[in-house]
C-alpha cells in the first residue's frame, strides 16, 4: 500500500491537472459561442449562392465554366480541413477515417490523389502517409480569413482548371449542435446540377443575360462559390473544434474529480491504518510493561 505522502503528492497532482482542464472547459464554452455565432452568420451567405449557382447550372449559357466541365477521373485533389490543436476528443479522428478510405477506394480504381491540408493535425496525417501534398495552409487561428485561406485553395483550383486533376472534394466535420459533429466528404468540383438543387426545386429553371459577358461573370462567381464553401467549411470545423474540446475538457475534469475521490477515500483508509498500528504498539508496550 502506498505511504500517505505519496497519496497526498498524487491528490495534488490531479487537482491540479483538474484546474487546467476545467480552465480549458470554460475557455472552449467562450470560443464555441463567438465560433458558432461566425459559423451561422456565414451560412445565409452560402446557401444563397448555392442557390443562384444551381440556377446557373440548369440554364443554357452560350458559355460552359471549366468549373462545370465534367471528364473521365483519372486523378483527383482532397482539401483536407483540420484543427491546428488537438484535445477535441475524436473530431479529427473520425475525418481522417474518412480520407483512409478514400484512399482505400481510389487505389482500387487506379485514380491518384493530391491533397491539401488546412490544419496541423491533418498536415500531419499526410506526411506519416507520405501522400502527395501540393499546398497547405496552419496556424490559422481562431478567426478564418479568406486571405489566409486563399492560397492553399487556388492550387488545387488552378490544378482542375488545367486539367491535372479531375474531380475536387472537401473533407471537414460539420456543426450539427454542442454533442455532435460529423464529419464530410463531399465533392467540390466539378459542380453538377443535381448535386446543388434541392429536390423540392428540381423543377425550376431560369435564364439569365449576362453583361458584360457570359465568361466573365460565370467564371468569377464560380469561383466565389468555391471559396465560399471552403470558407464555409472552415468555420464550420472551428465551431466543432471547440465544442468537442468543450465535452472532451468536461469529461476529463469529471473523471479527475472521481479519481480524486477515490484518492481521497484510499489516503483516509491509510491514514486509520497507520493511526491504528501506532494505536496497537502503544497498547502493546504498554502491557509489556
Amino acid at each position: 500500500m502506498a505511504s500517505t505522502k505519496e497519496i497526498r503528492s498524487k491528490i495534488k497532482s490531479v487537482q491540479n491537472t483538474r484546474k487546467i482542464t476545467k480552465a480549458m472547459e470554460m475557455v472552449a464554452a467562450s470560443k464555441m459561442r463567438r465560433a458558432q455565432e461566425r459559423m451561422r452568420n456565414a451560412r445565409p451567405y452560402a446557401e444563397k449562392i448555392r442557390e443562384i449557382v444551381a440556377n446557373l447550372s440548369k440554364a443554357n449559357p452560350e458559355f460552359r465554366p471549366a468549373y462545370m466541365a465534367t471528364r473521365e477521373v483519372k486523378k483527383i485533389g482532397t482539401i483536407l480541413v483540420t484543427t491546428d490543436k488537438g484535445l477535441c476528443g475524436g473530431l479529427n479522428t473520425n475525418v481522417l477515417r474518412l480520407i483512409a478510405n478514400q484512399v482505400r477506394d481510389m487505389e482500387g480504381s487506379n485514380v491518384g490523389i493530391e491533397y491539401t491540408a488546412i490544419g496541423s493535425k491533418g498536415l500531419q496525417f499526410l506526411n506519416r502517409s507520405k501522400a502527395k501534398l501540393i499546398s497547405q495552409t496552419i496556424q490559422i487561428g481562431d478567426t478564418p480569413h479568406m486571405d489566409v485561406l486563399i492560397g492553399a485553395i487556388t492550387a488545387q483550383l488552378e490544378a482542375f482548371e488545367r486539367g491535372e486533376i479531375d474531380a475536387v472534394y472537401l473533407a471537414y466535420t460539420r456543426f450539427v449542435n454542442a454533442m455532435k459533429q460529423e464529419p464530410v466528404l463531399e465533392k467540390l468540383l466539378p459542380l453538377e446540377p443535381a448535386e446543388l438543387t434541392p429536390e423540392e426545386k428540381a423543377g425550376n429553371s431560369w435564364d439569365y443575360i449576362y453583361e458584360p459577358d457570359a465568361e466573365s461573370i460565370l467564371n468569377g462567381l464560380l469561383k466565389r462559390y468555391v471559396e465560399a464553401m471552403i470558407y464555409q467549411a472552415v468555420a464550420e470545423n472551428m465551431a466543432s473544434e471547440q465544442s468537442a474540446r468543450m465535452v472532451s475538457m468536461k469529461a476529463a475534469s469529471d473523471n479527475a474529480k472521481n479519481v480524486i475521490g477515490e484518492l481521497q477515500l484510499e489516503y483516509n483508509k491509510t491514514r486509520q491504518a497507520a493511526i491504528t498500528k501506532e494505536l496497537s504498539e502503544i497498547v502493546g508496550g504498554a502491557a509489556a510493561v
